[in-house]
Protein backbone atom coordinates (compact mmCIF):
# COMPACT_ATOMS: atom_id res chain seq x y z
CA UNK A 1 0.00 0.00 0.00
CA UNK A 2 2.81 2.76 1.19
CA UNK A 3 4.39 1.88 -2.33
CA UNK A 4 1.67 2.29 -4.53
CA UNK A 5 1.39 5.69 -2.81
CA UNK A 6 5.11 6.45 -3.27
CA UNK A 7 4.83 5.87 -6.52
CA UNK A 8 1.67 7.36 -7.38
CA UNK A 9 2.38 10.58 -4.60
CA UNK A 10 2.27 13.11 -7.65
CA UNK A 11 -0.99 11.83 -9.40
CA UNK A 12 -2.85 11.73 -6.12
CA UNK A 13 -1.79 15.54 -5.30
CA UNK A 14 -3.04 16.87 -8.19
CA UNK A 15 -6.25 15.05 -7.91
CA UNK A 16 -6.89 16.10 -4.73
CA UNK A 17 -5.91 19.79 -5.77
CA UNK A 18 -8.49 19.58 -8.71
CA UNK A 19 -10.80 18.11 -6.13
CA UNK A 20 -10.42 21.17 -3.88
CA UNK A 21 -11.12 23.84 -6.82
CA UNK A 22 -13.81 21.73 -7.99
CA UNK A 23 -15.75 21.81 -4.10
CA UNK A 24 -14.97 25.31 -3.97
CA UNK A 25 -16.65 26.41 -7.75
CA UNK A 26 -19.78 24.53 -6.39
CA UNK A 27 -19.89 26.11 -2.76
CA UNK A 28 -19.72 29.70 -4.58
CA UNK A 29 -22.34 28.47 -7.27
CA UNK A 30 -24.77 27.41 -4.40
CA UNK A 31 -24.09 30.47 -2.35
CA UNK A 32 -24.79 32.78 -5.29
CA UNK A 33 -27.67 31.24 -5.64
CA UNK A 34 -29.34 31.19 -2.56
CA UNK A 35 -28.18 34.90 -2.16
CA UNK A 36 -30.40 35.05 -5.52
CA UNK A 37 -27.45 36.32 -7.25
CA UNK A 38 -27.29 35.18 -11.41
CA UNK A 39 -24.32 33.42 -12.76
CA UNK A 40 -24.07 36.04 -15.45
CA UNK A 41 -23.09 39.03 -13.06
CA UNK A 42 -26.38 41.20 -13.94
CA UNK A 43 -29.86 41.01 -12.42
CA UNK A 44 -32.71 38.71 -14.02
CA UNK A 45 -35.00 41.26 -14.46
CA UNK A 46 -33.87 42.41 -18.27
CA UNK A 47 -32.97 39.38 -18.97
CA UNK A 48 -34.68 37.22 -21.97
CA UNK A 49 -33.58 33.68 -20.70
CA UNK A 50 -34.79 34.75 -16.93
CA UNK A 51 -35.51 32.36 -14.16
CA UNK A 52 -39.17 31.08 -14.02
Amino acid sequence: MLAYLAANMGTIAVGLVLLIIVAAIIYHMVKNKKSGKSSCGCGCENCSHRCH
